[in-house]
């Protein structure tokens, strides 16, 4: 894949229903799972974008929305 100034391009990804539920299978088995960085509520957002930059994520940032 082509870098541009170290940033991945922007890519689109569509999943089916059964890709899904492969994943949701291996989920559930714990033969994957998903790392954390940090939660941000959807009002801290400019934070979240700020520790993205920063660098030295060890999974994914993810924004709390609550209902």
């Amino acid at each position: 894949m082509h870098r541009l100034n170290g940033a991945s391009p922007a890519t689109q990804v569509r999943s089916s229903g059964a890709q899904l539920t492969e994943l949701a299978r291996l989920l559930d088995d714990g033969k994957i799972r998903v790392v954390v960085d940090s939660i941000y509520p959807l009002s801290d957002a400019r934070q979240a974008h700020e520790r993205a930059a920063k660098g030295h994520i060890q999974g994914k940032i993810v924004p709390a929305v609550s209902m």
